[in-house]
């Protein structure tokens, strides 16, 4: 039985072309050029004066903090729910993550929330470097109000769109609201450069310049050409891609309305997401909870997986301080114990998607 993915990308799946390594047989100089190539059309798709493409998003993230002038000692605010790993790139720098609670309607970070933290931390005397904002599966946070207490405390802001290219905030790209934004191209991502890749963008240069100096300590950093070739390809099938998440979206939207137990993550009318997963939550006090949702479609072979456990919970970072407005369970908690970010993949055929969404509401009724 094929097994059903989350989200995998498919190289060409609207070409029939093969990449070659003819071209890069001819040194180093053409090799060059496609990452030049694609540094300028990444800039001019989503509307920043520079972009550097790097071999990860995490060593995009590390990149950024470091032109932001993080460095050893300083605090950086971090969104709680995000992708682990990425979280590594303050501890590399040997500064101090302190994590913040999430909005329930945007699923990016909470301004309520960042305010209490800056509030708390001014009332020691201190202030963080930076703050690390997450767009989270696909949709942009409500950058405004979060913007405007930054810009209060001189504070810059990195934009961490690592699952966000394509999506939109008030007619402006993702990744692009910052001093500083990040894309993945992981091989999971929107689009997908193959090896694994990421990019840096700026609409101030001297951000993105400081970063490419910082490469001189490691060139494994680079992004490879064969994997900006891709990349430059990948961002012609974008938009494309965007329609079809959005009907998968569209259509678990549709085929969940009549149970009452499950809510789709809530898409904001400030701009328009990519919906790089489709995530779900359950009902508080539902007879069927995500993880029984997730072994089930698991045992008819069909990938699923549990929201983001929250940075404060995670073993490496649980003893770092965490903000919230909220009494008792935060939102990120609550959301990480109630979703699941179901099967997204573009190459998902309809029968494929009527079949999760037959097993997932067979478990609803055969609960009552």
């Amino acid at each position: 039985m094929k097994k059903v993915c989350l989200a995998a990308p498919h190289l060409y799946e609207e070409r029939n072309e093969k990449i070659t390594l003819d071209r890069f047989l001819n040194g180093e100089q053409a090799g060059d050029l496609e990452i030049v190539k694609f540094e300028k059309e990444l800039s001019s798709y989503v509307g920043t004066r520079k972009a550097l493409v790097l071999s990860s998003g995490t060593v995009a993230i590390r990149l950024a903090l470091k032109s932001l002038g993080v460095k050893s000692g300083d605090v950086v605010f971090w969104s709680s729910i995000t992708y682990p790993p990425s979280c590594q790139a303050i501890l590399s720098l040997g500064a101090t993550p302190v994590f913040i609670d999430i909005d329930p309607l945007t699923w990016g970070m909470c301004p309520q929330s960042l305010r209490l933290a800056f509030q708390q931390l001014k009332e020691k005397g201190q202030r963080p470097r930076a703050v690390v904002v997450v767009n989270l599966y696909g949709q942009s946070a409500d950058m405004d109000p979060i913007l405007e207490i930054c810009h209060e405390y001189g504070v810059p802001v990195l934009e961490e769109a690592a699952e966000s290219l394509g999506a939109t905030y008030k007619g402006r790209m993702s990744g692009t609201l910052g001093a500083v934004g990040i894309y993945s191209f992981n091989k999971n991502k929107i689009i997908t450069t193959l090896f694994g890749g990421g990019a840096l963008i700026s609409n101030d240069p001297s951000y993105v310049d400081k970063a490419r100096d910082c490469l001189s300590e490691n060139r494994n950093d680079l992004m490879s050409p064969i994997a900006a070739s891709i990349g430059r390809r990948q961002l012609e099938v974008l938009a494309k891609r965007l329609e079809r998440k959005k009907e998968i979206y569209e259509t678990y939207r549709r085929a969940f309305k009549e149970i009452g137990e499950i809510e789709m993550m809530n898409i904001c009318d400030y701009g328009h997401s990519n919906y790089w997963l489709s995530v779900m939550t359950v009902k508080r006090g539902s007879v069927v909870t995500s993880k029984e949702i997730m072994e089930k479609l698991k045992s008819h072979h069909i990938e699923s997986r549990l929201v983001w456990k929250p940075m404060h919970f995670q073993p490496d970072f649980s003893d770092f301080p965490f903000f919230t407005i909220q009494e008792g369970t935060s939102i990120a908690e609550d959301y990480a114990n109630r979703g699941i970010c179901l099967p997204s993949d573009t190459q998902m055929t309809q029968g494929e998607q009527e079949r999760v969404v037959k097993i997932v509401k067979q478990l609803f009724i055969n609960s009552k």
